[in-house]
């Protein structure tokens, strides 16, 4: 018997409506999942979109105010796919409402902000997922399978790239996103987030860092009416970039390791560049997001001169063998966020986390918190031990 779990997804942006098409294709993939996810509530304020996504994708229910979802006693789990500043009333309302929840990063405008969902889902007794989505590559998973055994000898420095051209344009919108108060700390929540915890749920926490920041678009347009993703305009009243555009950071690992994570959201000739590279005594491993299924691995025992392979990822290798038969067929983005949507289920159904969880984004808002005050005070900044 295969029980029914009430959802609802709060904001129908792009994010929205990936969420939504997760919920609807999971038990396609996952057919041994125990609950079937309904679509019971999206609430959307931009007047007319919540409407239309009920229309489209089958919510029995279409409102402009989350917190109608949060009173629904229909609603068993929520996502929360609405802008930052959002996620800390958002989440702790629906945990306090006993929801259970699957929230985007970075989980607010900080690590109090992280911190303050955590706290509510813990007290609540509730499940949680964090949308740290390229740590479910099944590639990213073999490489972290790969160094965990020692395959690359000891971990001694690895660079972590997230480098793309959304916000490249001068006639970028004036969005949520570039405001300090709504978007939080910029390319830093946006990218950086991915990238810190990629570093952590490869090499392991991370000790202290130092960051350098810029702002290189200092001024765009207001929009002069509802926008969604990346949208341009013109026209409107100029106001100031309140946010970095740019990270450079250099990190030291627990272990010792040394690492670098570079971010940029106006990075021109960029489209999604994002990937790592981990080195070791005896060996590498390299990823590059627009070749998600390949990893370039390095190991034996000749040091110098030693040759790299690519590696195509395949059955046994994370969830791969849920979306493809054999090594060298594709996966996609939206199959990384169905993954999430299958790991939350789970998490749900069996009362034990997998996956990301709100744990894994308070670590990763404090990195982003102490990239803020390397910055601002120009030296290295301490992480907390827990």
């Amino acid at each position: 018997m295969v029980d029914a779990l009430g959802i609802a997804v709060i904001g129908f942006g792009w994010m929205g409506r990936v969420h939504t098409q997760a919920y609807s294709r999971v038990r396609h993939h996952f057919p041994q999942l125990s609950l079937r996810p309904e679509l019971v509530t999206v609430a959307e304020e931009v007047p007319g979109r919540a409407e239309d996504a009920a229309e489209r994708y089958g919510f029995a229910t279409a409102t402009r105010d989350w917190r109608e979802a949060a009173a629904d006693p229909r609603v068993h789990a929520v996502s929360i796919t609405a802008p930052n500043f959002l996620h800390r009333e958002i989440g702790v309302a629906m945990a306090e409402a006993g929801k259970h929840v699957w929230v985007e990063k970075p989980v607010g405008l900080s690590g109090e902000d992280a911190r303050a969902v955590a706290n509510a889902v813990a007290k609540a007794g509730v499940r949680s997922a964090v949308g740290f989505n390229y740590r479910c590559a099944p590639a990213v998973e073999a490489a972290r399978d790969l160094i965990a055994a020692g395959e690359l000898g000891a971990v001694t420095h690895v660079r972590v790239r997230l480098f793309s051209d959304y916000a490249a344009h001068p006639d970028g919108a004036l969005t949520w996103r570039y405001e300090r108060a709504r978007g939080g700390s910029g390319v830093l929540g946006d990218l950086a987030s991915h990238g810190a915890d990629l570093a952590r749920f490869l090499v392991g926490d991370i000790a202290s860092l130092a960051a350098d920041t810029a702002v290189f678009v200092p001024e765009r347009a207001r929009p002069t009416g509802a926008t969604a993703g990346h949208a341009l305009a013109s026209g409107g009243e100029p106001g100031p970039v309140e946010n970095e555009d740019y990270v450079n950071c250099l990190l030291r690992f627990a272990s010792g390791a040394r690492g670098v994570l570079e971010a940029c959201r106006v990075s021109v000739g960029e489209q999604n560049n994002y990937g790592f590279e981990v080195h070791g005594t005896r060996g590498a491993v390299f990823w590059d997001f627009r070749r998600m299924n390949e990893l370039r691995v390095s190991r034996g025992t000749a040091y110098q001169d030693q040759p790299v392979s690519t590696v195509y990822v395949g059955p046994g290798d994370g969830e791969f063998a849920a979306f493809q038969p054999g090594a060298a067929n594709a996966m996609g983005y939206d199959d990384l966020k169905v993954i999430e949507a299958y790991r939350f289920l789970r998490s749900v159904a069996e009362g034990e986390p997998y996956g990301a969880t709100l744990a894994d984004a308070v670590r990763a808002a404090a990195a982003l918190d102490a990239m803020v005050e390397s910055a601002e005070r120009r030296g290295w900044v301490d992480l907390p031990t827990t």
